[in-house]
């Protein structure tokens, strides 16, 4: 369930129908967090940001604080070490989600989006999320952001970091950008054990999202 939107009401259902249809245990932690807003390692890393989780700009969990938040996760996640980013991409309507930011692509590599013109409002916030994650001992890949979306005066949050991981797959939204070439060869490179295809996103990212956005994995 997301914050945002208040027709939430036969979303809220979905958890306990699939727990009865499959026969799994239900977790109920009291916490909103949406899939996008966490990245993790499968060894007990995780990442987020602060705009996402403790903003008071589309709050999701007022009265939380960073402790409890961490805590959940060591709970629910089995998280042993949580990295606060700062800000995500501009144009996100989610306020943050990491997965248009930065995402791990093994327990110890993670990719993060990079914009080089120093013009764009993306420069600084993505700067500093890049020394961030320097200096927590992973080995860090930059990945290029595409030219700015705009559509009906809004900035659309396009990020070749929204991809999705299958298995033996990886899928890589593009936007029939220059980038888009060295997005993919960037991604190859850490995903050496999977065949890497761009997926034209440019009239899905319409609709204020992406690959991974749409999605979500399941085990084997």
């Amino acid at each position: 369930m997301w914050a945002k939107y208040d027709d939430w009401q036969k979303d809220v259902r979905v958890p306990g129908a699939v727990a009865k249809q499959l026969g799994l245990p239900l977790f109920e932690p009291a916490m909103v967090l949406e899939g996008g807003s966490i990245d993790v390692n499968g060894g007990g890393l995780l990442l987020t940001t602060e705009e996402c989780l403790l903003s008071d700009v589309q709050q999701r969990n007022p009265g939380m604080s960073r402790r409890e938040i961490e805590r959940h996760f060591r709970d629910y996640l089995g998280i042993e070490r949580t990295v606060w980013l700062r800000n995500g991409i501009a144009g996100d309507d989610t306020h943050g989600h990491v997965d248009d930011l930065a995402r791990f692509v093994s327990a110890d590599t993670v990719v993060v989006a990079s914009e080089a013109d120093r013009s764009d409002a993306n420069y600084e916030p993505l700067r500093e999320n890049y020394t961030l994650l320097s200096d927590t001992g992973l080995t860090v890949v930059k990945l290029p952001m595409p030219r700015p979306l705009v559509f009906a005066g809004q900035r659309l949050p396009a990020s070749y970091a929204n991809f999705y991981i299958a298995n033996g797959l990886v899928l890589v939204p593009t936007f029939n950008d220059l980038n888009d070439r060295v997005a993919l060869s960037a991604l190859a490179r850490v995903f050496p054990d999977r065949e890497v295809v761009g997926i034209n996103c440019t009239e899905l990212i319409w609709g204020l999202g992406a690959l991974h956005c749409m999605t979500q994995q399941q085990p084997r």
